[in-house]
């Protein structure tokens, strides 16, 4: 009998199939679909959830980075200190600001923004500091806050990968000056399109955001600046509110996977990036090998998909040619080793197991 493939993801609804058609209904038969009583709701939801003091929800993680940027005054002239490895979203983000992305690299064992990088770029035009929360993997936030709060630079979280995350026992999204999060639908609380959210603790920031997220306006046909629209659908909200019950459920199984993996790649040919902190989610499980595209292949042949995030380096890519980015070497390496395996909470034992057998017979160059 032929084995079943083994997706990367699968984004079927599971266990919350009822709640989020139940949730799609209740807005359908409302017939309010922008900023109304979902957006509302899962804003109190998702601040509760996260720890943080308020929520804005947005069009997409990518606007709530720039939101954040704008709100906080940071746009030309200014410069952005943040990772070479990441989705190229966050230095767009950057750029879209008016703001000049500086790369730093990379800790060569968290994969997250190095410090030690960081503490050597900071200038007289450095305005703020934006470490990337990658795989679910919390960056050094004592490190980096250390830093910002030394030189009076704001400290922006990307967690658009690490849903409930925490470093050092402290809720991820709650150090820096404000957080933002994304809700694709690969991500740990996906919804049905795009979405995003901000959050912070700091209600004047919060009051600027809103305004900017809906045109500039601060109440009906009253503008005060100058903004474009960024705002999170209520059909995306009342989705986002249907499956945010079950997201410490699907966390610790994200994290019960992970141990399995780890456990089982011990002495195999791949590296695995060690968990730095018990507050990982494992939004994705990286492994590391010299001959990735061999063991792509060697997996492929046997029905089991996998996915690289990310294979090119962001100071790489032709659209920071104008920042003049400096080169991160470590960086660079990374990006050429890296294979997301499949991991998402609806992945049984059984095919983890598959996965484990697969890569347990293939001889790369990295076996230990």
């Amino acid at each position: 009998m032929t084995a079943s493939p083994i997706p990367w993801v699968d984004l079927r609804p599971r266990e919350d199939r009822a709640a989020v058609d139940a949730a799609i209904r209740r807005v359908l038969d409302r017939g309010w679909y922008v900023l109304g009583p979902e957006v509302d709701a899962f804003e109190t939801e998702f601040a509760q959830a996260t720890s943080s003091g308020q929520t804005i929800a947005v069009a997409s993680g990518t606007d709530a980075l720039t939101l954040i940027l704008r709100a906080l005054g940071i746009g030309p002239g200014d410069e952005v200190i943040t990772t070479a490895l990441s989705a190229v979203y966050t230095a767009q983000a950057v750029m879209m600001s008016g703001a000049r992305p500086v790369f730093a690299d990379i800790d060569p064992e968290r994969l997250t923004l190095d410090p030690a990088a960081v503490a050597t770029l900071v200038g007289p035009r450095t305005a703020a500091v934006m470490p990337v929360h990658l795989y679910g993997q919390p960056a050094d936030l004592t490190a980096i806050r250390t830093l910002t709060q030394r030189h009076g630079l704001a400290l922006i979280e990307d967690c658009c990968q690490a849903h409930l995350g925490t470093c050092d026992g402290v809720p991820v999204g709650t150090t820096g000056d404000a957080a933002a999060y994304s809700f694709y639908p690969t991500k740990n609380l996906g919804a049905l399109g795009d979405g995003g959210a901000v959050c912070t603790g700091n209600g004047e920031l919060a009051a600027r955001i809103r305004r900017l997220r809906n045109g500039g306006q601060t109440e009906r046909d009253q503008h005060t600046e100058p903004a474009s629209h960024s705002r999170l659908d209520e059909l995306q909200a009342a989705v986002l509110r249907a499956r945010l019950p079950h997201l410490r459920d699907w966390t610790t199984r994200r994290r019960v996977l992970a141990g399995r993996y780890r456990s089982g790649l011990v002495g195999s040919a791949v590296r695995v990036p060690p968990e730095l902190d018990a507050g990982h989610v494992y939004h994705l499980f990286p492994i590391r090998t010299a001959a990735r595209d061999a063991l792509r292949a060697h997996l492929r042949a046997q029905d089991i998909d996998t996915l690289v995030h990310f294979p090119v380096p962001i100071p790489a890519q032709p659209a920071f040619a104008t920042t003049t980015p400096q080169s991160c070497p470590l960086a660079d390496a990374v990006c050429d080793e890296l294979v997301s395996l499949p991991l998402y909470p609806g992945l049984d034992d059984a095919a983890v197991d598959r996965v484990l057998a697969a890569v347990a017979d293939w001889s790369g160059p990295d076996r230990g």
